[in-house]
């Protein structure tokens, strides 16, 4: 019943429902685009255990002490893009880029492959790190 009255009306409103589909299709294309690579916790381990890339955290100064992943460096959200000199010695490898929960990290790493690092996000920061029952050190 449900399913017909969705039919009856993107028939009766075509352009209003063409409008809708190509504003998802841009929304999603553009979720998408957010700050390159998005790495599971799984593959953010591969990695980092084939020496292959470093974690970023960009949390608060204080919830990275509280727990971080292994091997991780801090450098706080709001300081990141004024201190690329200092990342300067890890350009050989991806940069990961942790966060609390995912949101802010596609923007930092959309920045720095913009100046040039090789730069992707952990999917769901630490909370899915935390999710997965994965180690945090202080």
């Amino acid at each position: 019943m449900m399913v017909a009255h969705l039919i009856e009306f993107a028939t009766n409103h075509y352009l209003l429902t063409g409008a809708f589909v190509i504003l998802l299709g841009l929304l999603i294309a553009t979720e998408l685009s957010k700050g390159g690579r998005s790495l599971s916790t799984g593959e953010l381990t591969a990695l980092v255990n084939r020496d292959e890339a470093v974690v970023i955290d960009v949390r608060a100064k204080k919830d990275f002490t509280a727990g971080h992943i292994v091997g991780a460096v801090n450098f706080p959200q709001d300081k990141i893009l004024t201190r690329t000199a200092e990342l300067e010695k890890f350009k050989p490898k991806t940069l990961i880029i942790v966060d609390a929960a995912g949101q802010h990290a596609g923007h930092t790493a959309r920045e720095l492959l913009k100046v040039g690092f090789n730069a992707a996000k952990l999917s769901g920061g630490i909370s899915s790190w935390r999710g997965d029952n994965l180690p945090l050190v202080k």
